[in-house]
């Protein structure tokens, strides 16, 4: 199988983005995590098909480097960029993602504002939080994230009993004056960290609300900053969430697997 493909990186965190649109381009789990593999692949996080949807402009199927699917962030808006530069959209985009529809804007600097959907709950776990941002996130504060071990202890968390069989996402952040966070993000499906995750930045900064922290919240992160809206309802109840960061194209190229 011959193939166009475009490589994304979206604060750090990287994409291979494939214009599905025609529907020619089936990937099994192995393939994507051959194309995914740094060394003997393209390298990258993640798989994006972008495909026809009959109630949004496009569909986009995330898959995690172990073909593993769920919502990507980061992800998403690489994608609103990628069908920008096919012409599917001008600006303003709907698409039909893993967890339903989400719509963005994307401005003439590469920044996406991109529409997560609504939290309905945030868990409390020995202290932690546990929220869904369209994947699952464990949120721990600690009080120097930077030289925390997060691979080792992120996955310790993912592995643990309660996470074991579906796994989490696990992110440790620190509090920064200015109403910033710093998020180091351990991702289930690539397993080990990755330089920035949208959903659990976005995770981060609901739960950081509860820290005393207000919208908008600046996040920063290995692979750069990004900002998180959001507005409050009912306690663990949160609407109107904007995940607002850059995404770029890095390189196109062809393969055959």
């Amino acid at each position: 199988m011959k193939f166009n493909f475009f490589k994304y990186q979206a604060t750090g965190n990287d994409f291979i983005l494939i214009d599905n649109r025609s529907g020619g381009t089936a990937l099994s789990k192995d393939q994507i995590a051959q194309l995914c593999d740094r060394r003997f692949g393209v390298g990258a996080d993640g798989v994006i098909l972008i495909g026809q949807d009959p109630s949004a402009d496009f569909s986009v199927d995330y898959y995690n480097s172990d073909g593993s699917q769920s919502l990507c962030g980061n992800g998403s808006r690489a994608a609103v960029v990628f069908a920008s530069y096919l012409g599917i959209t001008n600006g303003r985009a709907r698409f039909n993602a893993y967890d339903g529809i989400h719509e963005a804007e994307l401005g003439g600097d590469g920044t996406v504002r991109l529409k997560m959907n609504d939290v309905t709950r945030c868990d409390r776990v020995d202290g932690d939080f546990l929220i869904n941002t369209g994947s699952p996130h464990y949120i721990r504060f600690v009080d120097d994230v930077e030289t925390l071990d997060v691979v080792e202890e992120g996955r310790a968390i993912r592995n643990s009993d309660r996470f074991r069989e579906k796994g989490v996402n696990v992110n440790f952040v620190e509090l920064r004056q200015g109403n910033t966070i710093f998020v180091r993000t351990y991702e289930r499906g690539v397993e080990d960290e990755t330089l920035s995750c949208g959903t659990g930045v976005t995770a981060a900064a609901l739960a950081a609300s509860f820290q005393g922290l207000r919208s908008p919240v600046t996040v920063l992160t290995r692979g750069g900053t990004l900002k998180v809206e959001f507005k409050t309802g009912q306690s663990g109840m949160f609407h109107d969430i904007f995940l607002i960061g850059p995404a770029k194209m890095v390189f196109e190229g062809n393969l055959e697997l």
